[in-house]
């Protein structure tokens, strides 16, 4: 089987009341001892709260990766 990517989920209030999901892999530089991601995927209209934003940015990671997750 290929190997699992390492995805992360987060959510961002870019304007008072307004809410984004965020998909981030991550990637192999290292800066500082810290493992940073890159964006691969968001929202493009916000939600009206964090938990909203939330259960949508892991339904976008069911519709983008499937049942098996996000494989290489």
């Amino acid at each position: 089987m290929s190997q699992l990517r390492n995805i992360a989920l987060t959510v961002q209030e870019l304007e008072e009341g307004e809410f984004y999901w965020v998909l981030m892999e991550s990637t192999d530089y290292e800066v500082d001892d810290a493992l940073p991601y890159l964006p691969i995927e968001a929202a493009t209209d916000p939600y009206v709260s964090y938990s909203n934003a939330l259960v949508a940015g892991v339904a976008a990671i069911r519709k983008l990766f499937g049942k098996d997750g996000p494989r290489s």
